[in-house]
């Protein structure tokens, strides 16, 4: 059955870093790019970060330079390393497949999410 799994989330003050996790079980997730995805408060959920299965990324502008996307096949794993985090990032992040890269249009059902918090 597939799942998603996403931890790493905090509070943090403005120029900080967290480091998220995923993992995820499911052959669907494994054939398919996978990405971060955030809800800001009273906006829609949207991508910030996409990696394919052969290790092409993409980013949202607003997070360009200061995010990293990686992905470990082996272990099942999805990682975001945020640094110089903003107020504005500040949000619920989630895991999830890509199902159009195009579009950052997302697979299926949603895990839990994390909560990252950026203030003074």
């Amino acid at each position: 059955q597939a799942q998603l799994v996403e931890s790493g989330g905090g509070l943090v003050q403005p120029g900080g870093s967290l480091k998220l996790s995923c993992a995820y079980s499911g052959l669907v997730f494994s054939v398919y790019p996978m990405g971060w995805y955030r809800q800001r408060p009273e906006k829609q959920r949207e991508l910030v970060a996409g990696v394919g299965t052969g290790g092409m990324t993409k980013y949202e502008d607003s997070v360009k330079g200061r995010f990293t996307i990686s992905r470990d096949s082996r272990k099942k794993t999805i990682d975001l390393q945020m640094n110089t985090l903003k107020s504005e990032d500040t949000a619920v992040y989630y895991c999830n497949g890509i199902g159009d890269w195009n579009t950052g249009t997302p697979l299926g059902s949603w895990g839990q999410g994390t909560q990252v918090t950026v203030s003074a």
